[in-house]
């Protein structure tokens, strides 16, 4: 099984920047795509952005040019750094992941997300 822990949230002004990070735990033998969703109060979820292990970057229009998707394969780790924050950004942001995980000999397929981190855009 796959556990991934976000932190990183907390209250921000309108124009401030904050990154929130996610670490993948478990037997993973490899992680194809890590992304972030959010969802706001009365809202769907919704993906605000997700890389590959490649790094391709996929964005949402609504966050293009204020926030970068990053990650570090080596530790299982990707990483939301959110600039340009807007009040309409405040939502419980989600980590997600997908690949394989177990043994070599005995792989299996996962899909996991985080407990979700909270991100307030408030003056």
């Amino acid at each position: 099984q796959v556990q991934l822990v976000e932190s990183g949230g907390g209250l921000v002004q309108p124009g401030g920047s904050l990154r929130v990070s996610c670490a993948a735990y478990g037997s993973i033998l490899s992680i194809n795509t890590m992304g972030w969703y959010r969802q706001a109060p009365g809202k769907q979820r919704e993906l605000v952005a997700t890389i590959t292990s490649g790094g391709v970057t996929n964005y949402a229009d609504s966050v293009k040019g204020r926030f970068t998707v990053s990650r570090v394969n080596a530790k299982n780790t990707v990483y939301l750094q959110m600039n340009s924050l807007k009040p309409e950004d405040t939502a419980v942001y989600y980590c997600n992941a997908d690949g394989f995980s177990g043994t070599a000999s005995d792989p299996s397929d996962f899909n996991s997300w985080g407990r979700g981190t909270q991100v307030t855009v408030s003056s």
